[in-house]
């Protein structure tokens, strides 16, 4: 009898894995087809770029002794940020029990499922040759545990990694079955995901302030900076997919629950831009040597002024995007809502992938300038490791809508229901 219900259990589960992947490839529109179409082939443009990485190694990049970190690593630190913005659906859906944002609160985890993917692809195309990666395994590899912060880092992205995957394959694998989830189970999960959610972008800034040697990463702002601008950036997304599921499928969220997660952007987006005023003070204002790294990024150093209008127009997004969500009138209004939601999305992508990284290389420590651009490789290389991440999160949300909205259910699993006697 237990053999007979675990070969059920079994049964059931390959079923779920089998429809998924018919949801997947064998059910959508023609604008499915053609946007899946479109992100496969930005793939194979971006991997034939990377293809020359792997045959001539880092060198086709722009990356140089000078600046050792650049377009690679400020896209993982980017993409950290936005998975832990999950927490901030997670928070109100399920400590405050609100429920029009509990209904939707998996995307927020499927984009972090997505963001974690591709933060580790950044990562191994960033070491150069991918075979390096398995010595951030445990066991195999060299990890040079506890000392270093990466390691850390890496741990904790794989197990964040893991709650989100386990609670969103559950959850819509409960739907599937037409089962009740396991409420202690879930609960436990979700309420575990929000430390994690914190740690995996706080590490993420220890990795920055553990050099030393870079003053303008050494502040102990940076990790609470991290996390309100992860805050920002992650929810804009959700905005606007929110909008679009809605008005392309039977997906259906109140106008209340995007607002509510407007509002909670709204104190993300003041604390970010008040750490950011006090970084700016403490700076200008002691008139230290340090100050030649924020000169560069904002007024130039001599000629050398390619970064001034990337760190402006963060600032100046930013700010314009703050004002935008703070008032209830263009907040409640979607035209400047989605302005805003693009222009946050951008103001902190330029800091993350620009104006964090760069600054803190230059002038190097002989007082050298080396101007970095990313190279075509460099380019074409995240465009493949972003489409395969949008490849993953329309997968996945097809198969959650499927199943959550549109009631899919196999015929097989309601004729395993009656298997077992």
């Amino acid at each position: 009898m237990v053999n007979k219900k675990q070969n059920y259990i079994h049964m059931k589960f390959f079923d779920f894995i089998l429809e998924s992947m018919k949801i997947v490839f064998l059910r959508g529109s023609k604008a499915y087809y053609l946007w899946i179409g479109a992100l496969a082939l930005l793939v194979i443009w971006g991997a034939f770029g990377y293809s020359n990485q792997l045959q001539d190694g880092l060198m086709v990049t722009n990356m140089r002794d000078p600046v050792s970190w650049a377009f690679y690593i400020g896209n993982f630190t980017f993409l950290v940020g936005v998975a832990a913005a999950a927490v901030m659906l997670v928070i109100p859906a399920y400590i405050y029990d609100w429920k029009p944002i509990k209904e939707i609160v998996i995307f927020g985890e499927i984009l972090a499922i997505c963001a974690v993917i591709m933060c580790i692809g950044f990562i191994m195309v960033d070491i150069g040759n991918p075979l390096r990666f398995w010595h951030m395994l445990p066991i195999v590899g060299t990890m040079n545990f506890p000392s270093s912060i990466l390691v850390w880092d890496s741990f904790a992205l794989t197990i964040y990694f893991i709650i989100n995957f386990i609670v969103a394959t559950y959850l819509l694998y409960c739907l599937f079955t037409n089962k009740k989830y396991n409420k202690k189970f879930v609960l436990s999960l979700v309420l575990f995901s929000i430390p994690a959610a914190i740690s995996i972008h706080t590490i993420t800034a220890f990795l920055f302030n553990a050099l030393p040697a870079r003053p303008v990463w050494n502040s102990a702002l940076l990790a609470p900076r991290f996390l309100a601008s992860a805050f920002c950036s992650g929810p804009a997304i959700l905005l606007v997919l929110f909008q679009i599921l809605r008005k392309i499928t039977k997906f259906e969220i109140t106008n209340e629950a995007i607002w509510k997660i407007a509002e909670l952007m709204v104190y993300a987006m003041f604390i970010y831009m008040f750490f950011t005023l006090a970084e700016l003070f403490k700076e200008y204002y002691s008139g230290t040597q340090h100050l030649i790294y924020w000169e560069y990024l904002y007024s130039g150093i001599g000629k050398n002024n390619a970064l001034v209008t990337y760190g402006w127009s963060s600032i100046v997004m930013g700010f314009v995007a703050f004002l935008l969500f703070l008032i209830p009138k263009t907040r409640k209004n979607f035209v400047t809502l989605n302005i805003g939601a693009v222009l946050i999305y951008s103001s902190v992508y330029i800091e993350k992938g620009i104006t964090l990284i760069i600054p803190g290389f230059t002038p190097d420590v002989l007082g050298q300038i080396y101007v970095y651009a990313p190279s075509a490789t460099e380019i074409r290389t995240a465009v493949m490791i972003f489409s395969l991440g949008a490849l993953l999160f329309t997968f996945m949300v097809k198969i959650a809508i499927a199943i959550i909205f549109e009631g899919y259910r196999s015929n097989k699993v309601v004729q395993l229901d009656h298997a077992l006697t």
